[in-house]
């Protein structure tokens, strides 16, 4: 059981750390390419920035199941690659299927996988609103700059 914690705790750390620093990279980009996205004309800028932070946030849901689904497999809970990121995938959406299990030993792993997924997700979806607010006020004030 403890194994299992640790492992879990781990993985969210870095899943998490991960996601956080992929949208430090992103705000960076944001800034030195900011002019772009307050000039006119706003709508259309606004929806490519949706757009572009829309598929920022899957890339890094994907590369958080992927790493759960690694991990799977290091452990040999599944001897299939696409076991493993079936699982994690139905696990980190809190969808509980059912329809694979993990051995009992394992199975604290599953409950884990879910709370990282519900952290992930409101964690990316709060960072994709604060994006699209801020760069929404700054081109409503008519400011040039975003940084």
């Amino acid at each position: 059981m403890v194994l299992q914690i640790a492992i879990g705790t781990v993985l969210i750390l870095i899943t998490t750390l991960a996601a956080g620093l992929a949208f430090l990279g992103l705000e960076q980009v944001l800034i030195r390419r900011g002019y772009w996205f307050v000039r006119r004309p706003h709508a259309p800028k606004l929806l490519a920035l949706m757009g572009l932070a829309v598929v920022a946030v899957l890339g890094i849901v994907t590369v958080a199941v992927w790493v759960w689904a690694f991990v799977f497999l290091w452990l040999e809970i599944f001897i299939t690659l696409e076991a493993s990121v079936y699982f994690s995938i139905v696990a980190f959406t809190t969808l509980g299927f059912g329809d694979i299990l993990l051995p009992q030993d394992w199975r604290l792993l599953a409950g884990m996988a879910a709370v990282n997924g519900l952290l992930m997700i409101g964690l990316l979806g709060a960072i994709l609103v604060e994006v699209l607010r801020r760069v929404r006020i700054i081109q409503s004030e008519g400011r040039d700059r975003l940084g």
